[in-house]
């Protein structure tokens, strides 16, 4: 009987409260700023140190040279009565303040300021978010692990590498969430830098350990197997190994008996494991909107840009924009997507994020089945809601929207303002409730959001862009602008054409703001149809 086991640990990270640090990169520069405090707590703490230690140091040299003499001549040097006198005061008194001072704790500054910070510190889910995030980045960009290990990134300013044991940390997450494709390249990375002389804590052992394990799981069991014998060769009486490599050549010995014995046409009907490869996406547009993120989606027709133009609006003779019309750019036609350019200044934005930071937590969607607000692992960003009553600047934003727009305001929602984190996203969604969500904002009693506005308040240098995958537009993010679509066919019926997504950020900081704007109170502003699609 055949019993050999396949021991593979699999290392949990410890449950603990979640701060979501990694959903926001507005609140992540805190945590510079924290650290930046305790390396100088540290640094104090170091100079302190020093002080004793050369204080220490004086106290050892002089008395290295008083004994010195002293032990030269021990009767001619106390038969002196000053020498006799300070004999008897070092020891009984001296050498006492000295033990005081070699005794004295001097981190109590620097552990009670890092005691009181630790409070604030990221936990366990933010740094295995941060790992998933860099994941995503890698799938969404095509990038390879070697890019991202140099930090050649786009429009990095601040270069950083990642050392071997950021590599094995970022397999050892994919490892934990059964995810063998990323587990594999990432502890390839690590052996590769091992490989290149690079010194680390990490060993080979432990590399080849996880990557033999997650190699076997994706189908591989000749390398899974010659992975083995390699780590074996490092360290022969290593447990687990031994018994994988028993376990191996039992299968390989397993699938070769059956092999001689079926017959050609029976030959595909064989056990095999599953193929290499990332994981089944719950998505089915994935391949799509990641390409659009890349800004490989489809080009749109001469013949269709031909119909898109740029024009000065002035919000139908509206008197505030009479002598200073707002600049309009035609983004897409169908659905038809509207840029407006320089609609939001510097220091209105400013404003609107000072207001928003002290408020911003992790990002929530609407739950088609209970209508309610939650969390989800597909929106990665942190957000406040603003209020037109309490800031002057955030009722002439909202009463912008009204005039530029024709669609009044007061049934709408507040104002939305988001800041996305490492690797932050929106994956596709409608911004409007399907006929399968009849109480969707059910609560606002507004009806269904009949159209979107979408500040962009920062610039992001790679990555970033708003994508539609059902059309083949791609909005970049560009400071000072908005965009806005109907998410609603006049009929009432919904768009979904206005299908759209969030691309991962890939480097820099992405602040935008958005007001859904809702049926109710836009009878006569926008009137119904007898066409359903119209």
């Amino acid at each position: 009987m055949i019993w050999y086991i396949l021991v593979v640990g699999i290392l949990l990270p410890q449950s603990l409260a979640h701060p979501g640090f990694f959903t926001s990169i507005g609140q992540m520069t805190d945590l510079i700023h924290t650290e930046k405090d305790l390396v100088t707590s540290l640094k104090d703490y170091i100079k302190a140190e020093e002080d004793k230690l050369e204080q220490i140091k004086k106290w050892a040299e002089k008395l290295d040279r008083l004994t010195s003499t002293a032990t030269k001549d021990p009767e001619g040097f106390v038969g002196h009565p000053v020498n006799a006198f300070k004999l008897m005061k070092r020891l009984n008194t001296e050498w006492s303040e000295l033990e005081n001072l070699v005794l004295k704790d001097m981190s109590d500054g620097f552990i009670s300021n890092l005691t009181i910070q630790r409070q604030y510190f990221p936990n366990d889910e933010d740094q295995v978010g941060a790992a998933k995030a860099l994941l995503r980045l890698q799938d969404t960009y095509n990038l390879d692990t070697d890019t991202i290990s140099k930090g050649d990134l786009p429009g990095v300013k601040h270069k950083s590498f990642l050392t071997v044991e950021d590599c094995f940390e970022l397999g050892k997450v994919a490892y934990t969430e059964a995810d063998y494709y990323h587990t594999e390249l990432w502890m390839e990375q690590a052996l590769r830098q091992l490989d290149e002389g690079e010194v680390s804590t990490v060993d080979k052992v432990s590399v080849l350990d996880y990557l033999s394990y997650a190699v076997y799981q994706q189908g591989d069991l000749d390398k899974a197997l010659l992975l083995t014998k390699k780590l074996l060769e490092l360290d022969p009486e290593h447990q687990r190994a031994n018994g994988n490599l028993k376990y191996f050549e039992y299968i390989m010995a397993k699938e070769k008996d059956a092999n001689k014995s079926s017959s050609d046409d029976q030959s595909d009907q064989k056990t095999t494991l599953k193929k290499k490869g990332a994981a089944v996406d719950y998505l089915p547009e994935r391949q799509k909107y990641e390409m659009l993120c890349r800004g490989e989606g489809i080009k749109m027709t001469p013949r269709r840009q031909k119909k898109l133009f740029c024009r000065y609006h002035d919000g139908n003779r509206n008197p505030k924009f009479i002598l200073a019309p707002a600049k309009q750019e035609d983004e897409w036609d169908k659905p038809r997507i509207i840029r407006f350019h320089d609609i939001i200044s510097d220091a209105e934005i400013e404003v609107v994020k000072d207001l928003a930071k002290p408020r911003l937590s992790r990002a929530t969607v609407h739950d088609p089945e209970t209508g309610k607000l939650t969390t989800a692992q597909y929106r990665v960003s942190k957000s406040a809601w603003l209020s037109g009553y309490e800031n002057p600047v955030v009722s002439r934003i909202n009463m912008r929207i009204q005039d530029l727009t024709g669609l009044d305001v007061s049934t709408a929602e507040e104002l939305q303002v988001a800041n996305y984190g490492v690797g932050g996203q929106y994956e596709p969604h409608f911004d409007f409730a399907r006929k399968d969500e009849p109480d969707a904002f059910k609560e606002l009693g507004t009806g269904n959001r009949i159209a979107t506005w979408l500040f962009y308040m920062s610039d992001v240098l790679a990555g970033g862009a708003t994508v539609f995958p059902e059309v083949g537009a791609s909005v970049w993010p560009k400071k000072g602008t908005a965009v806005f679509w109907y998410n609603l066919f006049a009929s009432g019926e919904g768009d979904y054409s206005t299908r759209h997504a969030a691309c991962p950020v890939l480097v820099g900081n992405k602040w935008v703001s958005n007001k859904w704007l809702h049926e109710r109170g836009q009878e006569f502003r926008r009137p119904c149809t007898l066409s359903e699609l119209e």
